[in-house]
Parts: structure tokens; C-alpha cells; sequence
């Protein structure tokens, strides 16, 4: 990752959502990026240049244009008609990024478009989140990381934060992943947690 003084940036071509540019590195504003934000509070976080990404919630390709600036291809998943218009408006800038019109809880729809990734990359607010890493876990290469951006007021609102964190580790673990470590938002983006894993 590429940190100018203390600022995560990536090179490639800005005006993607307004973002500020620092000479020709887009600066990767954490309050809007929940991967910033993990990069911010961890800097152990990484991409690779050659890694093959499987991106679930793409929205509206704020993240995605980053990751794209940094990897080999990013294979973008999103559901809603109205982000995906705006997906395909940046994957049009980036020949890196395929966009993928399609609902994440029903992989086997869209697998035959899909290679190996070696990073799965999940950011859905659904119930089911931990459920569908693990129905994306054979589409990830054998050692390949998962960072599941889990949004514990859309899993279970009668339960605390920390107790739907601990029943979607418990899942991750049951459903073939192995759980490495986990970071908390805050302050960039509240009740939300990063969890990294590996495939066994």
C-alpha cells in the first residue's frame, strides 16, 4: 500500500467521487472506504499487484476504483440497479474491473464468469454475511485471505455488536475458514468489524 506522510493514496486516474488527489496518487479516504479505514488502524493490510480479487458489495465503485488501482483484476459484484449504473461508469475508466450485475447470496449464478481469486473481499449488508464468505470459499484459491467487512446491526439488532462478532467468527471457523485476526472500525465507521481470514 502506498502511504504518502501518513496518507493512504493510490496511483491512478482521480475523479471517480471527488476524491482529493495528491499530485498523481488519489488520496483513499478512510471514512469512506471501509478498507481505508482498516489499512488506517492495521497496517499490515495489503494488495498485490498480482492478485486476482473477488469483490461482493461493490456499491458504487469508490473501494472498487482503489483496489482496481492496486491489483491485477478486480471481479465486482453488486446487486442494486443504481450503484451498478455507477459501477460501470468506473469500470469503464478501469479495464481491470469486471462488473458483475448479481445477488452474492446465489454465487452459482454468475461462477462460470468467475477465476480463482486470491483475495475474497466482502462488504454486504446482509443477514446471512458469515453464510455467504462461505459460499464464495471455493472460488478462492487454497491459502487465499478473505476480509469480510461485517456490519453487525444488519446481522442481528436484538444482539450486541460483540456477540454477532463472535457468532460470525464461530460460522467463519465451522464453514472451512481459518480466522487470523479482527480489527474494529471505530472511529471511521461505527459497530462495524474487519475480519481476516484464511482457507485452509
Amino acid at each position: 500500500m502506498i502511504d504518502i506522510k501518513g496518507t493512504l493514496v493510490s496511483e491512478g486516474a482521480g475523479g471517480v467521487y471527488n476524491e482529493r488527489m495528491l499530485g498523481n496518487y488519489r488520496v483513499w479516504d478512510p471514512y469512506r472506504s471501509k478498507l481505508a479505514a482498516l489499512w488506517y488502524l492495521d497496517k499490515t493490510t495489503t494488495l498485490d499487484k498480482d492478485e486476482v480479487v473477488l469483490y461482493l458489495g461493490a456499491a458504487n465503485g469508490t473501494t472498487v476504483s482503489h483496489v482496481a488501482d492496486y491489483v491485477e483484476s478486480v471481479y465486482a459484484v453488486e446487486f442494486a440497479p443504481r450503484p451498478m449504473e455507477d459501477l460501470l461508469v468506473v469500470a469503464k475508466k478501469r479495464k481491470n474491473i469486471i462488473p458483475i450485475y448479481a445477488d452474492a447470496t446465489r454465487p452459482v449464478l454468475y461462477a462460470s464468469l468467475l477465476e480463482p481469486a486470491d483475495l475474497l473481499y466482502q462488504d454486504v449488508a446482509q443477514p446471512n454475511q458469515a453464510g455467504i464468505a462461505v459460499k464464495h470459499l471455493p472460488f478462492l484459491k487454497s491459502g487465499g485471505r478473505l476480509i469480510l467487512m461485517l456490519k453487525t446491526r444488519s446481522v442481528d439488532i436484538r444482539k450486541s455488536p460483540d456477540e454477532v462478532f463472535a457468532d460470525t467468527c464461530a460460522e467463519l471457523t465451522k464453514g472451512g475458514y481459518i480466522v487470523e485476526k479482527s480489527t474494529w472500525l471505530n472511529p471511521y465507521h461505527q459497530d462495524h468489524a474487519a475480519i481476516i481470514c484464511r482457507k485452509e
